[in-house]
């Protein structure tokens, strides 16, 4: 029998009752690998309950994240904050439960299968992956700010939950009219990168959020470097129009009007306060300096190659 792991699985509570997770951690078991189940109830309970695993006298192999991009976001976080400069004594590991799922369909994962992502934590390799930092705070998916950042705050639980991630598109395409575009100086690895006026602006260490849309087509998990994507407010035309482009096909088939740039270090100073979300958690801020942390977790993921993540489809949208 191939060697067999002990996983840790924390559990977003809304995920608790649903009879696919509970089959997944039962197949598991039959293959003889140990999994433990942590459920959250409230506030705060992700961040404890990976702390105690770190406690735990009962090794623990991979550390699985049983929810969204937010409950891996917070997972990751949380482990690192106690660990400092220490790498964490296991891997990570995601289980998609949410509702746009970004970061998983961007690794490749079989997103509609619970056993089968939960079998590759048991059994898939663990691989050097980089973590990106905003003012401290850690994000291992994509920093989105301005306008992306409010639609993402703002769409409403109840339509995500209800037509998924193309809720992030119709709540953007509903904002298109109240776009504002802010000043801004971008300094990239100590060197001066930008400087003008953007409407949106994202930092991907992965390459899709807002519900399937692949803001930084090129990101790579495993290269220490992040890759920046700039809609700068046009000087002629109509914002809105530039805008929803972005938002219904992401970066790649705008590449012309944007400014991209990748780099280990993004120092963004903006004329205001503006709002970024850290996968999906929001920071308001004038200042934000922006790294990479190269190789800072081990992370289970499908690509044998440990570099490409599954190709994006235009129109694609999260599940």
């Amino acid at each position: 029998m191939s060697e067999t792991r002990r996983l840790r699985l924390i559990l977003h509570g809304k995920a608790a009752a649903r009879d696919e997770v509970r089959a997944a951690v039962e197949a598991v078991r039959g293959l003889g690998h140990a999994v433990s189940v942590r459920v959250t109830w409230e506030e705060g309970d992700t961040q404890r309950l990976a702390r105690e695993a770190l406690a735990d006298d009962e090794a623990i192999d991979v550390l699985v994240a049983g929810g969204g991009d937010g409950t891996l976001n917070e997972v990751v976080s949380s482990v690192l904050e106690v660990a400092g400069e220490d790498r964490p004594p296991f891997a990570f590991a995601l289980l998609p439960l949410g509702t746009a799922n970004d970061f998983a369909h961007g690794l490749g994962l079989p997103v509609e299968d619970p056993t089968a992502c939960l079998t590759l934590a048991a059994t898939g390799q663990a691989r050097p992956t980089d973590v990106g930092t905003v003012n401290g705070q850690v994000f291992v998916n994509v920093v989105s700010g301005g306008f992306g950042a409010e639609v993402t705050t703002e769409t409403d639980p109840t339509l995500k939950r209800l037509i998924g991630g193309a809720a992030y598109l119709l709540t953007g395409l509903n904002k298109v009219g109240a776009i504002e575009a802010v000043a801004a100086h971008i300094r990239v690895d100590g060197e001066d990168g930008w400087r003008g006026r953007f409407v949106a602006l994202a930092v991907g260490n992965g390459r899709r959020a807002g519900g399937g849309v692949p803001l930084s087509p090129d990101a790579e998990l495993d290269d220490g470097l992040l890759d920046l994507i700039v809609v700068p407010e046009p000087e002629r035309g109509d914002v809105g129009q530039l805008v929803q482009g972005f938002l219904e096909t992401g970066a790649e088939a705008l590449r012309a009007h944007l400014v991209m740039r990748r780099a280990a270090r993004i120092e963004i100073e903006t004329e205001r306060p503006i709002q970024v979300n850290l996968d999906g958690e929001p920071l308001h801020a004038e200042r934000l300096d922006i790294r990479v942390l190269p190789g800072r977790i081990r992370l289970v993921r499908p690509d044998a190659s440990g570099r490409g993540q599954a190709p994006v489809a235009k129109d694609a949208r999260g599940g």
